[in-house]
């Protein structure tokens, strides 16, 4: 039995459509249900649906084989572990976001639930930067002067624009990725590796 890792949500009723697309009997990933775990019918698969950011860790301790989650989970995580295929859906990007033409001030307050990143990010550049964590409404840090520029994930950039900020850098593009534990890979290539085929033929790859 393949164990697979899945963000609840949104992303789930994509990964449940790609399954299904692979030959898997995966209709019980469609189904209204409060259940955690559920197996196919055929006793081959059995999905672990937990909150995005556990999902490396799950795959990084074996609990799951495999993992589908977000580009930008996996760079703040930094799990160890194989990024193993860009699905290329969910498509956002992480980028640094303000007022156009402010001043920052020195050093740099930057806004981010991905806080590991952001500080990956800027020591990269050599640039001192005040990193400050928030878990939601990334937004308002800048409007109420909590922060210079925000570091977080834009889609339409709607909310930015309808609170008169913009988009300064896009830093990394961001989609679903497949992700494996390393020893899986090893113990249950002949499971895996044909998955892996058969998503790659259904994404065009």
């Amino acid at each position: 039995m393949l164990n697979v890792a899945l963000a609840k949500g949104r992303l789930a009723d994509s990964c449940a459509e790609l399954f299904i697309r692979c030959g898997i009997r995966a209709g019980i990933l469609k189904e209204e249900t409060r259940k955690l775990v559920l197996e196919t019918p055929d006793g081959k698969f059995r999905f672990f649906f937990v909150k995005p950011a556990d999902v490396p860790t799950y795959v990084e301790y074996g609990i799951a084989d495999i993992g589908i989650v977000g580009k930008d989970t996996l760079l703040e995580a930094g799990a160890d572990l194989y990024e193993m295929l860009d699905l290329g859906f969910e498509k956002c990007k992480l980028c640094v976001a303000g007022f156009a033409g402010r001043a920052p001030s020195r050093p740099l307050r930057v806004a981010t639930k991905y806080v590991n990143t952001a500080r990956r990010l800027y020591a990269s550049r050599g640039e001192d930067a005040e990193i400050i964590k928030l878990n939601g409404s990334i937004e308002l840090a800048p409007l109420t002067g909590l922060s210079d520029v925000i570091f977080d994930i834009v889609q339409s950039g709607g909310t930015l624009r309808a609170n008169g900020l913009s988009v300064l850098e896009e830093v990394f593009d961001i989609s679903a990725r497949l992700i494996a534990n390393k020893v899986s890979l090893k113990t249950k290539a002949a499971e895996i590796l044909p998955l892996i085929s058969a998503m790659k033929q259904y994404i065009g790859e």
